[in-house]
């Protein structure tokens, strides 16, 4: 008989461990890394110590469960899934537990993050050498499972380089230390499995020599070349890349080394990648610290998606070398970076010792590698085939050979790679979903494994093989080196009960993925999904599950996740939510629109939009919330708060016209928490209260016109009115007016008192806002159609237009109103002659709305308050109420607790400042919990006036 998530849960709860998870949700949550396979497990364990590590395995051993063990989840392989327990280090054991400061040398649990251990040594003046681009959420137990490296590898080494001592725990309930540098006898006589393996290791001597350790980033099968008597029989090396088949790790000495005094990079411009893959092993021999490479594709797409700015000048050229040399001699570095020029047999150079204009460059490798998600032809890029290596000399060859491949298999993606260590990255655009998919797939992974193998290569440089390359490794190895990974899998773990499909006895890598088992809604959608087709299937998978959203974006300006910041709960990431839908169009576990696991998932997601701007591709949460509510609710009842937040700017409408009922009902909510519970909403949420006079009555009094069609005269603008600027904060409108004034400019606003459905689609009443929505755009349209800008306060609503209205309505006058609608900086910044205000010594604390950081972009902001003179310290992250969330009941805690994560201790550090919040959101917010009144920029640059 099967074991049940409930039967495991329960033997593990009573043999002491504490945090176990078996619900629909998190299991669905956990069903997938960052590859395309997919395994449902049977329970997931966050242990809180070795001990409960132990506990686990003895219970898998009684119920004849597979474990694997997980960090981040951001396998590109498929190395950290399985059907039955994953023991997920990351929540708890992520510590670290030592730092010498005069050795440097650090001990962490596998669970901490790098960038956190990072962090930590910098400030003791060490930095741990490997640095994979996931380094914001990489755990060091996972960089220890795959042998993890980065783009500086060729300076700091890889993981196993950088490993001292390794205690980990055996399937059979054996802890094994191991150490570096100790005595090949001693080692082999502290466990018996050592001894075996050591025996093992006698008798294939030759093989290993042969077959093993050829180049630096031969990563593919086990590290025996560590084993070998030269090598001083190294087990802790060994078992770094070993993927968790044979030993999990449960505690890490890692060494730390000192940080460059000096960096320079050299920017070598080639006309072709093919070109700076043949110069590449030529560098070596200058040290440099890294040697990556990138074409004019990633230069493209990241100029087309993020615009022009976002690429500096490069050198002439196609393909490019990023060459980083360091040391502590300014001069002697710069001797160096000329001699790298002579060598590289370059069309066009540049050498940069500033690091401000170094970090913009390296940006575009490091943006460009992140939208690799989208390929060239903008279709879904897939990991699978996205780590091979081959020496280094022969990468340019290599890459000649494996471009022709793509174009014979109708395939493409963005190519990009450590160049010096021969390593290729790439994610190619596999039509999965289609019908012969997966044999394709399977038939490109065969001849790529050929192309490597003739190159002498490896099919993994640094992610491991997992389930995507496991099964290819005949390819690269004799059929003598495959039963030596078999004898050695015998030795360490008899039952198979470590990460089985991998590596030993492997799956195919044509097995177990996610995106051919998935099924289209066979209803009709709300949304269009135009970047997918119309198809809502492509547009969850669109999660390949790097997970950026897991990652602490503080300094970063990013926003993605609040709610998992808050809640550390990987259902309550994106990636998290994304895997639930994911299983809903499956339908094994998670059935149907108004599946409770759907609803659990996508209970915290603050609608928030951080995904759609900071996931590298371009997940839009907030949109597939509104079609799951959509779909649910549609002609059924609805939660309280959907009638009462969801319609605010139809009863706020309608309390107007009877008077002082509005005031009333406000009143009696802050009075009357039953009041707030049957509406919906937090009994400790404060109600704003509406404004005296509304903001459109201010115009009438103030001569500010109404918009005619017939009638424009030049330098008119339209300043859109929305319902929470109209009724709850009019003071905003009528600073607005008078910057607009003084610009040079003449507002005028729409007669009809519209809105734009913003509550409507987060609620999910999409049919009620496609009517809303689509009846202001024609009135806007009416100003867009004869050149006029419409300039928006509220960022929210004005990002409804620019983003949410092609999503929900599309066509000609929603293209026309998106190309019309400014966010104000915008629109003055676009005036020639404008010039803003002195703010100089001004002290702003500034809260950018997720809705303008996602879809407007609060650069233009950013700029307006420079040139002003401003003292601005930008806050990353969301301020925590996001419209409706943060009132309703059941969000107040993490509400607040979002809040703790910037804005709250940003205010309390500086009571002084300035609050620049153009949000009505972020300004409640900081006004009921910190007692702080926020200011629109608009209020901001007309004091200043």
């Amino acid at each position: 008989m099967s074991t049940t998530p409930s039967i495991a849960a329960d033997a593990l709860r009573r043999a002491g461990v504490r945090d176990v998870l078996a619900d629909g949700t998190n299991r669905a949550a956990y069903s997938t890394d960052a590859s395309l396979y997919r395994l449902m497990p049977t329970a997931v364990v966050r242990p809180h110590d070795r001990d409960e590590v132990l506990a686990t395995l003895s219970v898998c051993r009684e119920l004849g469960l597979p474990v694997v063990a997980r960090g981040a989840g951001t396998s590109c392989a498929g190395n950290a899934i399985s059907s039955g327990v994953v023991l997920d280090f990351s929540r708890h054991m992520n510590t670290l537990l030592s730092l010498d400061a005069e050795a440097g040398i650090a001990v962490v649990q596998p669970g901490i993050v790098h960038a956190a251990l990072q962090r930590q040594a910098l400030a003791a003046g060490w930095r741990y050498g490997p640095d994979p681009s996931s380094h914001t959420r990489c755990t060091i137990g996972g960089m220890i499972g795959n042998n993890a490296c980065g783009s500086r590898a060729l300076g700091y080494g890889k993981t196993s380089n950088n490993l001292l001592a390794l205690e980990s725990a055996l399937a059979d309930g054996t802890v094994l230390r191991t150490s570096v540098g100790a005595l090949r006898s001693a080692v082999s006589a502290s466990a018996p499995v050592l001894g075996e393996l050591d025996a093992l290791v006698g008798s294939s001597l030759a093989l290993i020599r042969q077959e093993f350790g050829r180049f630096g980033r031969q990563v593919s099968g086990y590290a025996m070349q560590e084993l070998l008597p030269e090598n001083g029989f190294d087990v802790t090396r060994f078992l770094s890349g070993s993927e968790a088949t044979l030993a999990i790790a449960t505690e890490a000495t890692v060494r730390l080394v000192k940080e460059p005094g000096r960096r320079v990079l050299i920017v070598l411009g080639y006309a072709d990648i093919y070109d700076a893959g043949d110069a590449a092993a030529g560098l070596l021999p200058f040290a440099p610290i890294a040697v990556e490479g990138m074409d004019r594709r990633i230069v493209d797409v990241l100029a087309a998606r993020r615009g022009p700015a976002a690429v500096p000048p490069l050198p002439r050229g196609d393909g490019w070398l990023f060459v980083e040399l360091a040391g502590e001699d300014d001069g002697e570095l710069q001797r160096q970076a000329e001699l790298v020029v002579a060598q590289g047999s370059c069309l066009d150079s540049m050498i940069v010792t500033d690091p401000v204009v170094s970090a913009s460059l390296w940006r575009v490798r490091e943006d460009g590698a992140g939208l690799s998600g989208r390929s060239p032809r903008d279709l879904p890029a897939h990991a699978g085939w996205e780590d091979a290596a081959v020496p280094p000399a022969e990468l340019g060859p290599y890459l000649r050979e494996f471009d022709d491949l793509l174009v014979e298999h109708d395939l493409s993606g963005l190519p990009y790679g450590h160049f010096g260590d021969g390593c290729l990255h790439i994610r190619i655009d596999f039509p999965l979903a289609a019908p012969g998919g997966t044999s394709r797939f399977g038939d490109f992974l065969d001849a790529s494994a050929e192309l490597v193998a003739k190159y002498g290569g490896s099919l993994s440089g640094e992610h491991g093989d997992g389930r995507a390359r496991s099964g290819l490794l005949p390819h690269m190895y004799s059929p003598q080196a495959i039963e030596l990974f078999a004898r050695v899998k015998q030795i360490f773990d008899p039952d198979g009960l470590l990460n089985p499909g991998v590596l030993v006895d492997p799956d195919a890598p044509t097995e177990h993925l996610r995106i051919p088992a998935a099924r289209k809604p066979a209803v009709p959608l709300a949304l269009r999904y135009p970047h997918d087709g119309g198809d809502f299937a492509q547009a969850v998978h669109r999660c390949t599950g790097v997970g950026k959203c897991r990652a602490d974006n503080s300094g970063t300006h990013g926003v993605m996740c609040p709610s998992y910041l808050a809640t550390g709960e990987e259902k309550d990431s994106t990636r998290g939510r994304a895997r639930v839908l994911q299983e809903m169009l499956n339908g094994e576990l998670v059935s149907g629109w108004d599946a409770p696991e759907v609803h659990d998932a996508l209970d915290l997601c603050l609608s928030c939009k951080g995904c759609l701007s900071d996931c590298p591709t371009g997940i839009d949460m907030a949109s597939y919330k509104s079609e799951v509510l959509h779909q649910t609710y549609k002609g059924k009842r609805r939660p309280a708060s959907h009638y009462s937040l969801g319609r605010l700017p139809q009863w706020v409408r309608l309390s107007r016209k009877t008077s002082r009922l509005a005031s009333t009902l406000s009143g009696v909510g802050d009075r009357f928490a039953f009041a707030k519970k049957l509406a919906g909403v937090d009994p400790r949420r404060s109600i704003p209260r509406l404004a005296p006079r509304t903001f459109r009555a201010w115009c009438r009094d103030n001569g500010v016109p109404l918009f005619d069609a017939a009638n424009v005269e030049p330098g008119q603008v339209v300043l859109l009115v929305d319902t929470f600027t109209d009724y709850f904060a009019p003071d905003t409108g009528a600073a607005a007016v008078r910057v607009l004034r003084a610009a040079g400019a003449q507002p005028v606003i729409i007669e009809r008192d519209g809105c734009c459905g913003l509550t409507l689609i987060s609620t999910g009443q999409l049919d009620e806002a496609k009517e809303t929505l689509g009846s202001s755009i024609d009135e806007l349209d009416l100003a867009a159609a004869q050149g006029l800008s419409i300039v928006g306060l509220e960022p929210s609503c004005t990002a409804v237009y620019r983003s949410d209205a092609h999503e929900l309505i599309g066509g000609e006058a929603s293209d026309r109103v998106a190309g019309a609608v400014l966010t104000l900086a915008e629109f003055l910044s676009s005036l020639p002659d404008w010039r803003a205000p002195d703010l100089s010594g001004r002290a702003i604390i500034a809260q950018p709305h997720c809705h303008h950081h996602a879809v407007m972009t609060w650069s233009p902001d950013a700029q307006l308050l420079k040139a002003a003179g401003a003292d601005v310290r930008r806050l990353s992250g969301c301020c925590g109420l996001a419209g409706n969330f943060g009132v309703e009941q059941g969000h107040y805690e993490v509400s607040v607790k979002i809040a703790e994560q910037q804005l709250l201790p940003a205010l309390e550090a500086s009571p002084d400042a300035v609050l620049l919040a153009d949000g009505f959101s972020c300004r409640t917010q900081a006004d009921d919990l910190a007692d702080r009144k926020g200011l629109h920029l608009a209020q901001i640059l007309d004091q200043a006036l």
